[in-house]
């Protein structure tokens, strides 16, 4: 039977399926089988289905070809860095690997196949037979050639093919007949006849073409082959070809990398390629897998990649960053199978991976390693290296949820790692450390609660629903998803994923290893301190404090048998005992639950009543559970609770305090656990004496009660603390003494402030004889007191005040790079080695030493000027200059106790000042550090604010100026700023002098507008006077920001506009004032005008345009308020003051002013009640003009001009009165088109006359004049108003716009003219009046 003859490409469609009819009459069997190969991923094996052969009707076989089904995709180790060409067929590369019986009819191939069988090739051959894919070769080759510019050898014979051995590529290795070869050989003659034929523009315009549809990465990987090639040496190769000859093949090949699978990779990867020799008796080495092999391979020493782009982090196990050039042994365990293999170390998204491992220790091992890397980020020791926040990045990716589902793991060692891992992420080792080191100072025991600061956007569902209607935000709350509430607040994330019940679960069930338990303990107090409600869900969660209560704090325990182990089960722990005392801190009901329903007052005697060397535990631990007892019974006692321990255990306190920790050596490792346990005595006893002093008010209140709701009386009396006076004098006798010696001073001078805070409490009970406590109080003057101030130590300490201050050093408040909204922090890492909270900081001790002289001056006023020296320090005066220029920041916790001691030093000078002359120089400089501090107080401290402005703010003692010719200096000081007097304005100085006299009744109206604060000025009282009974809570109000508002001096003013003036935002006016209304802003003013001529500086913090706003609403509040006359003179002199050419560009309308959206708003507020009832008032008038400034926005010029042009008859202001330079409104020139041609229109309309508005009547004729004769790009519009300008026939408007030359505030006009048009002017007109004659003509 004749064989059916093979296609060939000079055959029609015609010819083809006449073939086809052959063949199918002949009935011959066809040679190609199509083998389904299973597929090895799915298990499916081989059988009957292997030998089924792909059955296809031939009959109306369709024209396109059918739609086939992919087979699943291989796995290859290639499939991605296999060559694409751009312009490769979809269609042709499928059927390249398709058996299909359809592609195989439809698939033409240029050779003659008649002789040849038909068999699978073994390797795919990366050549196509079209003349586009084989010029590839050729001009890839020659790309070198066309880069030199060298044409000289494009038609020689191509030395990439040898008569001998054929072309390298097109091997006809796949043809598998005997004519292969043959075949190879014809197909490389035909295309070195085609390449011969083309010219050469043909040929480089083909090889351009191909370069730019090639990859750029083959075309570069051929070229380094060809320059590879060119060092290679001059030698013979094993076939016998010459070097050039081999170079010229690999120059002319493109190396496509192929995709096959397995098997096929067996014949193509010689052995000398592999990492090792498989040998013949290696077991199931038979099937080599050189994709695993490469594992085995030495990896490549890492380099930086030549990118700028950043690099991902990775870090070691210990959470160290790893450079990316630092090449380290694989021994370490470092290198994985990652995308970059020949780096060391885990990012953060394989640790992530890791931790979701199936075998523990790799989970076990991701954990601990984020634990490390969260440790080292929040100490900022990644600050420098990497952009962005480690501990941001980590929760946006999700890790509060991956530590929470791995505290579930059964396994011990991931839920360990995993409870390290969030006790780095929660807790701030550095916080913990602040936080204990400032509890002995002065109100040290309070402590602001760690909640976000960031405001949760209002619900937009609410919006315009009644109150009543609308959701609480308990409800909110309980909508969210876990999700949304830990993005807002982590801590309270963690609450509502049930972790406190799991933390329980741990101690109890589990019962981990000690350092585990250390990290619970600290999680728990983490989110002790988040807020009160967390507290009060730690004490409510079902047998979490019973746990810690019977495991941790025991009455009784037993010495462990091996004196190297350290058990934390059945023992005291020393932070069990501080997560009481952070419990107690957050509220006297907390404490009482401790005390009395948990047993922790059973637990205080156990653990207090021994020494610290009896409590059979290590001494470092003994002595800090001593410590953190004494802490907590402490806390207790600022409630007034507990104080029936001091009773029972007086003798043991009074033994514990004449045992003071000195003379010790700086060297013993103890000294600093003994001087912190001596503190928290010290501590203790201060607040029990408190209590004591409060004894008799509680005693007389429950007689006067009634029945009535009455606290009772404390269990401890005056009787039971007089006997720790003459101790703690006599201790802090010695103290003073020990100060000489240079090894003693750094132990002795921590222990100062505490005898000083315990010093003053002694003198608040009267009912001793008062000559005997005066006598008292000037022995401790004369023995302590004096000795103690003029003490060098002492001395170099009050040097350092202003290097340790967090006022004067903004920038050491900063928040840290780690630091996120949703866990917030106190920010102290930097201060524990030094500054405000450093061990060697000033402020404890000054700070307690100006407390105690507040108490003995207020007791005996003649001892006030032995103590004007401290303030006569010029290291103090120095740090208040500095404090008053300062510019802090104002929510940082720390600056609480600095303002403290800033507000006892100006309550001494509150005595000093009046009689002392030397102290009374510097009043101003105390006056203006109160203004400056009133801003910067933060919650907790509303009393201090009171204290301050009930005796020092408003005192004409600390205003100098109005008693020794202040006004008459600022009157001569206003009139030389003016070019001429103005009789209609009034001068500065009987308005300064009249509100020098009213400042009693300016004092009152301030005190009276901030009534609202009292609850928390009574509650600030208890907690600063020490009222134990009285106090609720250790936990500060929310630090959300400064108890008074920057603009305090406004608040009147602002008050009444919000009652009076458009509450509701409609612009709606009340019909009259409410009583007193006049009085109170007449007040205002007079304060302001105070301020602004003698305190400039106290008022900087209010921006200009924030001024300007306040003061606006003296015309929105009334529709007669400004037309008062004592309103209408202080106003006018504060926009006098405000327009001071010095100030004038300082203001800034362009920005929106603190607590409004834009200036526009109060704009557009301005101008309808300028419109509505203003009657012309020039002072209205002024305030309208003052944003119409060139410099700012053209909005309110086009609001003005387009929406309230009636108002321009009755904003009569002339350019005297306004004060302002007119230069300010006509230069530069106006660009704005839109706002021209509303100047125009109103000046033809006559809205805007020189009669009415003097002066936007002289800035329209300004910007138009420079408008209509300028050269700018504007050409129509310029030339359109030029026309219409000549042809007015107002002959007193034409004159003025064409004869328009400056302004001129002297002028009866108020501008000067040309009394005739410049020649180029007059050109300019002519020609544009020509222009349009002509256009005319030609239109006719």
């Amino acid at each position: 039977m004749a064989m059916i003859k093979r296609p060939k490409p000079t055959d029609s469609e015609a010819d083809i399926l006449r073939e086809q009819e052959k063949f199918l009459a002949s009935g011959s069997p066809s040679t190609v089988n199509v083998v389904r190969r299973p597929d090895k991923r799915a298990g499916q094996s081989g059988g009957a289905d292997e030998d089924q052969r792909d059955v296809v009707t031939i009959q109306d076989l369709p024209d396109d070809l059918p739609t086939l089904t992919p087979a699943p995709p291989k796995k290859s180790r290639l499939k991605g860095e296999r060559v694409r060409f751009e312009d490769e067929d979809p269609e042709e590369l499928l059927d390249r690997h398709d058996t299909h019986i359809s592609a195989v009819l439809s698939k033409i191939i240029v050779r003659d196949t008649h002789n040849c069988l038909l068999s699978r090739a073994t390797r795919r051959s990366v050549v196509a037979f079209s003349l586009t894919i084989l010029l590839t070769n050729v001009i890839l080759r020659r790309c070198k050639c066309s880069e030199t510019g060298s044409l000289e050898n494009l038609h020689s014979p191509l030395p990439g093919f040898s008569a001998m051995a054929g072309p390298r590529l097109v091997s006809g290795q796949g043809l598998g007949g005997p004519g292969g070869t043959a075949e190879t050989l014809q197909i490389h003659q035909e295309n070195q006849a085609k390449i011969q034929a083309m010219s050469k523009d043909q040929i480089l315009e083909e090889q351009q073409r191909l370069l730019v549809q090639l990859d750029p990465r083959l075309v570069d990987f051929v070229r380094s082959r060809k320059a590879a090639g060119g060092s290679a040496p001059k030698s013979q190769d094993a076939r016998g070809r010459k070097p050039h000859l081999q170079e010229s093949v690999e120059t002319a090949e493109v190396v496509m990398e192929e995709e096959e699978d397995e098997e096929e990779t067996m014949h193509c990867s010689p052995e000398e390629d592999l990492p090792i020799k498989p040998q013949k008796d290696w077991v199931h080495m038979d099937k080599l897998e050189p994709e695993k092999l490469e594992w085995i391979r030495d990896l490549p020493a890492p380099r930086r990649k030549g990118t700028k782009m950043a690099m991902q982090a990775r870090f070691d196990f210990a959470g160290t960053l790893i450079p990316p050039t630092e090449d380290l042994p694989t021994h370490l365990g470092l290198h994985h199978h990652g995308d970059e293999p020949e780096l060391a170390g885990y990012s953060l998204q394989e640790l992530f991976l890791l931790s979701r491992s199936q075998l523990i220790q790799q989970r076990s091992l991701a954990l601990s390693t984020l634990a490390h890397v969260l440790t080292k980020a929040r100490a900022g020791e990644f600050a420098a290296a990497l952009k962005g926040s480690v501990v941001s990045t980590l929760l946006d990716a999700g890790l509060l949820f991956l530590l929470r589902f791995s505290l579930d793991d059964s396994v011990e060692g991931v839920m360990s790692a995993a409870v390290q891992a969030l006790r780095a992420l929660l807790v701030s080792p550095g916080d913990e450390e602040c936080l204990d080191a400032t509890l002995s100072w002065l109100h040290g025991l309070a402590s602001f609660p760690l909640l976000p600061t960031a405001e949760e956007e209002e619900d937009e569902e609410d919006e315009g629903l009644p109150e009543v209607m609308r959701e609480t935000a308990e409800e909110k709350e309980e909508k969210k998803t876990d999700h949304d509430v830990a993005r807002h607040d982590v801590v309270k994330g963690v609450l509502r994923m049930k972790l406190l019940p799991r933390l329980r679960y741990i101690l109890e069930v589990v019962r981990p290893s000690p350092k585990v338990v250390q990290d619970v303990l600290a999680v728990l107090i983490r989110v002790a301190r988040h807020s009160s409600s967390a507290a009060t869900q730690v004490l409510d969660c079902p047998r979490l404090m019973e746990t810690v209560m019977s495991e941790f704090v025991p009455c009784s325990w037993t010495v462990p048998a091996s004196p190297n182990a350290q058990p934390v089960y059945g023992v005291p722990v020393a932070d069990a005992v501080k997560l009481l005392r952070v419990l107690a801190s957050a509220g006297r009901h907390v404490c009482a639950r401790l005390l009395n329903s948990l047993g922790a007052r059973e637990c205080l005697s156990r653990l207090l009543a021994p020494e610290p060397a009896e409590l059979q535990l290590e001494p470092g631990e003994a002595l800090r559970v001593s410590t953190e007892a004494y802490w907590l019974w402490a806390v207790a006692a600022s409630y007034g609770q507990a104080c029936s321990l001091y009773v029972d255990l007086y003798p043991v306190l009074v033994k514990a305090l004449q045992s003071a920790p000195w003379p010790r050596s700086p060297s013993d490792p103890l000294l600093s656990l003994e001087l912190r346990r001596h503190q928290a005595l010290l501590t203790l006893l201060t607040h029990v004496t408190h209590t004591a002093g409060c004894h008799q008010e509680l005693q007389a209140g429950l007689v006067s009660s009634q029945g009535a709701e009455c606290p009772p009386p404390p269990p401890v009396t005056w009787g039971h603390v007089m006997g720790l006076q003459p101790a703690v004098l006599g201790l802090l006798k010695g103290c003073i003494r020990t100060l000489g010696d240079p090894v003693q001073r750094e132990s002795t001078l921590r222990l100062v402030p505490s005898y000083l805070n315990v010093s003053p409490c002694q003198p608040f009970q009267r009912s001793f004889s008062p000559v005997a406590c005066l006598q008292e109080l000037e022995k401790l003057t004369a023995e302590v007191l004096l000795p103690l101030l003029s003490h060098e130590a002492v001395h170099s300490l009050i040097n350092n005040l202003q290097s340790c201050s967090a006022v004067c050093n903004p920038q050491s408040c900063s928040p840290s790079p780690e630091t996120v909204p949703s866990l917030p922090g106190l920010g102290c890492s930097q201060w524990i080695s030094g500054g405000l909270a450093g061990t060697s900081s000033p402020f404890p001790l000054v700070t307690s030493l100006c407390y105690l002289l507040d108490t003995l001056i207020s007791l005996h006023k003649g001892l006030v000027r032995k103590f004007s020296s401290l303030l006569l320090f010029e290291s103090v005066l120095r740090y208040l200059r500095a404090c008053g220029r300062a510019k802090p920041t104002p929510s940082h916790w720390i600056l609480r106790h600095e303002q403290h001691l800033l507000f006892l030093l100006l309550k001494l000078s509150i005595r000093l000042v009046p009689s002392d002359p030397e102290v009374a120089v510097h009043a101003t400089l105390f006056h203006h550090t109160s203004l400056v501090m009133l801003p910067w107080l933060l919650p907790g401290s509303e009393f201090l604010a009171h204290e301050l402005m009930s005796t020092m703010v408003f005192n004409k003692d600390f205003m100098p100026e109005g008693q020794s010719g202040g006004p008459e200096a600022a009157e001569l000081s206003e009139l030389q700023l003016q070019d001429r007097p103005s009789p209609s304005l009034q001068t500065l100085g009987p308005l300064l002098r009249e509100a020098c006299v009213q400042l009693p009744s300016i004092r009152g109206c301030y005190l009276f507008h901030l009534a609202h604060m009292e609850p928390a000025v009574l509650s600030s009282q208890d907690y600063h006077l020490g009222r134990t009974p009285w106090i609720n809570t250790q936990l500060l109000p929310g630090l959300t920001g400064p108890s008074l508002p920057s603009d305090w001096p406004f608040l009147p003013l602002v008050s009444l506009y919000e009652r009076a003036g458009a509450p509701d935002g409609g612009g709606q006016q009340v019909e009259s004032l409410p009583a007193g209304s006049v009085q109170s802003v007449t007040f205002c003013l007079q304060w302001l005008l105070l301020l602004e001529v003698w305190r400039e500086e106290a008022l900087r913090v209010v921006l200009p345009v924030a001024k300007l706003a306040r003061l606006a609403c003296v015309f929105l509040s009334s529709s007669d308020l400004f037309l008062e006359r004592p309103v209408q003179r202080l106003t006018w002199a504060l926009f006098r003051l405000l327009t001071r050419p010095s100030r004038l560009d300082a203001l800034d309308v362009n920005s929106p002013p603190p607590g409004l959206a834009s200036f526009d708003d109060l704009y557009s507020a301005l101008l309808g009640q300028f419109e509505a009832v203003s009657f012309g008032d020039h002072l209205f008038g002024c305030f309208v003009l003052l944003p119409l400034q060139r410099r700012y926005s053209a909005t309110m010029r086009l609001k003005l001009f387009g929406e309230h042009a009636g108002l321009l008859r009755s904003l009569g202001v002339t350019l005297e009165q306004l004060a302002i330079p007119i230069e300010r409104f006509t230069s530069p020139p106006e660009d704005s088109l839109p706002l021209l041609r509303l100047y125009f229109r109103t000046l033809v309309t006559g809205a805007l006359r020189q009669c009415w508005c003097p002066v936007l009547y002289v800035v329209a004729l300004s910007h138009l004049n420079t408008f209509i004769f300028s050269q700018d790009q504007v050409e129509a519009a310029r030339r359109s108003l030029l026309r219409k300008t000549h042809y007015l026939t107002d002959e007193v408007l034409r004159s003025h716009l064409l004869l328009f030359r400056l302004p001129q505030k002297a002028s009866e006009l108020g501008f000067d003219t040309f009394d005739q048009l410049p020649p180029i002017r007059q050109r300019r007109l002519e020609s544009v009046l020509l222009a349009k004659d002509a256009s005319d003509v030609k239109v006719e």
